[in-house]
């Protein structure tokens, strides 16, 4: 396995949340993947949605990944939808290296989008340099498969 996914990663803080080795409340929890709150929400409801396996980052994913991002997405929606938030009121993306602060693919799955801030906005401004969308990188992982 290469170093930019294996099975956990030490001193990894979402590999350790994955593993349950600290006291984070899993909102999700399957053989792949877990969810929880982000600990710096933009909304009430701010979920990451992440692979148990360690993956770097989005910008290793291959077009092996396509189904992982896939999943990724479809438990993200189905959190949401859970709390009543119209899916046209959502965003759903990852942050894009180097504008991530933890090196564990993840994806945010945010709710009430017209309750961000102003700032909130602008951090998680769809594909923008510092974040993209599921359907960027589902885009991306096609054309490297041409």
């Amino acid at each position: 396995m290469s170093s930019n996914m294996n099975e956990k990663e030490a001193n990894c803080i979402f590999c350790t949340i994955a593993h349950k080795e600290d006291h984070t409340e899993l909102l999700y929890e399957d053989e792949e993947f877990v969810a929880f709150r982000d600990i710096k929400p933009a909304t009430p409801h701010h979920y990451l949605i992440i692979p148990k396996i360690h993956i770097k980052n989005v910008k290793v994913l291959t077009y092996e990944h396509k189904e992982l991002v896939e999943k990724l997405v479809n438990i993200g929606t189905e959190l949401l939808e859970n709390q009543n938030v119209s899916k046209d009121n959502i965003r759903l993306g990852f942050h894009w290296p180097p504008f991530n602060s933890i090196t564990h693919l993840h994806l945010h799955a945010i709710g009430e989008v017209d309750q961000m801030s102003y700032l909130a906005r602008l951090i998680f401004k769809s594909n923008s340099a510092w974040f993209v969308t599921p359907e960027y990188v589902l885009d991306r992982l096609e054309k490297t498969n041409l």
